[in-house]
């Protein structure tokens, strides 16, 4: 066999939800960026799945196509030397003339691509319908796409209208040029369930192969499903697609740590929003991962499942994991090394597609809402592609890149450590083998991330975070390192080697500042640039914290990057002080400006000092009018880490980027919590007595990129999690 390649792919979905249609490559920007195969070229990769959707191309009427911006962006892709695999249909419908159960779908979708073989003949490898089964489920089963339809029947004319637009599209395609190629596409998993359940476990596992199964030209009347679709009066069309079948020149799998599924008739034991139906038996549809004891086999079961049924050649077409930085690597090293060993094993495996180049927008609702972004090999939240650290690590399996291991690999992925488990776990029958316990690598020969200020409120955090994470890391308190002494952090730094520094450490207390100013500059900017300087000696790079203190308050709008700190007091221009440090000293810095944390794992902070006196019904003043961007501390430090582990750089604000009065923001904690708000006290932020000046208005926004969900998803988060220390206390009180 040749050498493994590298794929890769942007995520392209064209797809409708009610009368609207969402375009992922509007929403990550790269409709008006043409640069952008530039940058993937640059990793290494030389074989791109890549649209010509039927949707942008023919949005309004059949005969006419807007070809200008595919004819400018395949032309670039031949001036790279960039491989296509061409898409027509992606999760979506077709234009609005037509949809998933129209009889005249496969016919149009087959005129549309004989108009893209005709214009581009060079094209080779086509995948003219991305994931058919999955498709149908959701437009025709589940009813979160168009046509929202939520039946089976309707489910099976979707899928079949697929796979004759797919086979009447390559017959098209192949008038042209006889050597295209179908790479057919699909998402595999596979579907374990309770004994009282596996009639429906059953089902779901030979459904699961039906775009396949179709195409070769296997579903004939000794087909498990045959009799089921005849059924619904779709025998004729059956035949039709038996008698003239259309087998993939590769099979392409697309696994998702979701993938396999475990089905549970035990239905109190999961949340509410897992649980559904078969119009016959109820229970819980959750990730088989989350609950399966040994886990599923995952991507290396399926594979060898779809080899021995299909004897094709295979490519994991989609590897994708919307988590963590070091998780996304950590995936996409493992579903490298799974390919390499199956190939080890005579599995005919051509390649692995990184997915989702440029991030996607909204698949935590299914495309059902605005969504949250999910970075990939770029982050484009700041406008332009930003690579990440997997932009290094695919850089490196191509051969673009040294072959260099970022530390964070040195971790296991969630999917392989006690905390998948989210539910009690059910046993998985296996070989004995996968009952034994694994253990744990060691990663303490790894280089650690180094977290000075352990002791204070975002230090903690930062270490429960990389504990979370599995990230080495070492977390030092004062006693272990004094940063007025520049010898003692050439030491600490000399003994640990990490390879970043993190510096939590901070004078905190704004008003003490006002009469003891030496001792907060000592420790916000002397002794914060003396570590800076000293990493900067040893190449280590190094993220300190600084404030929206640094600014006066007179602005009009969010502050970003580019406003220029005039401080009201002592410890806002100390941390001003710190940033002018950081930015003439060489090396590689990244100055965090952040604002107002808050967070329900400290008694201290604010915001729970604010719960507790709301619980007790004790009257608790706020300042009304000082206008901030409250920072929830566990998504500052999931920000934080990630930026470190991508090697970004320079200033970076991060907040949820909304502004709000502080009252008001102590107000919505209450109602989220369920406390009585009329304790607060909404007051003058003068009649508080401070001593430091505050300004009025220091709520911040990002230039280069939005890192931190909304503030409304933080304080839900916040709530819940108070919630479940009230539940706690009260469960402990009781039994004491």
């Amino acid at each position: 066999m040749d050498d493994l390649e590298l794929w890769g792919g942007l995520e392209c979905t064209v797809n409708r939800v009610g009368d609207g249609f969402r375009d992922q490559f509007a929403e990550s920007g790269h409709h008006d960026r043409p640069e952008d195969l530039d940058c993937i070229r640059a990793l290494g990769i030389r074989t791109l799945r890549y649209p010509v959707a039927w949707e942008r191309v023919s949005p309004d009427r059949p005969d006419i196509a807007e070809w200008g911006w595919y004819d400018a962006r395949l032309d670039r892709l031949r001036q790279l030397g960039i491989r296509m695999i061409a898409g027509l249909v992606h999760h979506g419908s077709g234009p609005r003339y037509t949809d998933l159960l129209a009889d005249d779908f496969a016919a149009g979708l087959a005129r549309h691509a004989r108009g893209v073989a005709e214009r581009y003949p060079w094209i080779e490898d086509w995948t003219p319908v991305n994931e058919p089964v999955t498709t149908a489920r959701f437009s025709a089963l589940y009813g979160h796409w168009y046509p929202h339809h939520r039946d089976e029947r309707s489910f099976w004319v979707a899928l079949l209208n697929q796979i004759d637009g797919t086979r009447l599209s390559m017959r098209e395609v192949r008038r042209i040029n006889p050597a295209a190629r179908l790479i057919q596409t699909d998402d595999l998993g596979r579907t374990y369930a309770t004994a009282a359940l596996q009639e429906q476990a059953a089902f779901d596992n030979c459904r699961r192969w039906m775009s396949w199964d179709l195409l070769c030209g296997r579903v004939t009347p000794d087909h498990r499903l045959w009799q089921r679709l005849c059924g619904f009066g779709l025998e004729d069309r059956l035949r039709a697609i038996a008698d003239d079948p259309c087998p993939p020149d590769i099979v392409g799998v697309n696994h998702y740590l979701t993938s396999d599924r475990f089905l549970d008739h035990r239905i109190d034991r999961y949340p509410v929003e897992t649980r559904g139906h078969n119009h016959a038996q109820r229970f819980a549809d959750v990730e088989g991962v989350r609950v399966l004891q040994p886990p599923p086999p995952g991507l290396a079961g399926v594979l060898r499942e779809a080899w021995a049924r299909y004897g094709i050649p295979l490519a994991v077409t989609e590897v994708h994991n919307g988590s963590t930085r070091e998780e996304q690597l950590r995936w996409t090293q493992q579903a490298w090394r799974t390919a390499h060993a199956l190939r080890e094993e005579g599995i005919d495996l051509r390649a692995i597609t990184a997915w989702a180049l440029l991030g996607s927008h909204g698949w935590n609702t299914l495309l059902t809402d605005t969504g949250t972004y999910e970075p990939g090999a770029f982050d484009v939240r700041g406008g332009e592609p930003r690579p990440t650290a997997l932009a290094g690590l695919l850089a490196s399996l191509a051969g673009a890149g040294p072959a260099e291991v970022h530390p964070v690999l040195a971790g296991e992925g969630w999917w392989s450590r006690p905390i998948r488990l989210h539910h009690a776990p059910v046993p998985r029958p296996a070989r004995i083998r996968e009952h034994a316990l694994r253990e744990s690598r060691p990663i303490a020969s790894a280089a650690p991330i180094l977290i000075v200020g352990a002791g204070g409120l975002l230090g903690g955090a930062l270490a429960a975070a990389c504990r979370h994470r599995d990230l080495h890391h070492v977390a030092l308190h004062r006693r272990d390192l004094d940063l007025a002494d520049a010898d003692g952090i050439g030491r600490v730094l000399d003994v640990h080697r990490p390879w970043v520094v993190i510096n939590a450490a901070g004078w905190v207390r704004i008003d003490a500042a006002e009469t003891d100013p030496d001792a907060c500059f000592r420790v916000n900017s002397e002794g914060a640039a003396l570590l800076a300087c000293a990493c900067a000696e040893r190449g280590i790079p190094t993220v300190g914290f600084s404030s929206d203190l640094v600014f006066d308050g007179a602005a009009n709008a969010l502050y970003t990057e580019a406003a220029h700190p005039a401080p009201l007091n002592v410890y806002g221009r100390s941390k001003a002080a710190f940033e002018a440090a950081i930015a003439g000293t060489r090396g590689d810095h990244l100055v965090v400006r952040t604002a107002a944390l808050f967070s329900p794992f400290d008694p201290g902070n604010f915001a729970m000092q604010a719960m507790a006196a709301l619980r007790d019904g004790e009257a608790h003043p706020v300042a009304a009018d000082e206008i901030v961007s409250p920072t929830y501390v566990p998504d500052l430090c999931d920000a934080v880490l990630d930026l470190a582990t991508d090697g970004a750089t320079g200033l970076w604000h991060l907040s949820h980027g909304e502004a709000v009065g502080r009252a008001e923001f102590v107000g919505r904690l209450a109602a989220a919590c369920g406390l009585d708000a009329r304790s607060i006290a909404s007051v003058p932020g003068a009649y508080l007595r401070r001593s430091a000046p505050r300004p009025a208005f220091t709520a911040l926004a990002s230039d280069r990129g939005q890192m931190l969900p909304p503030l409304s998803d933080a304080i839900a988060r916040f709530a819940h999690e108070v919630r479940r220390g009230d539940a706690a206390h009260a469960t402990t009180s009781r039994i004491a």
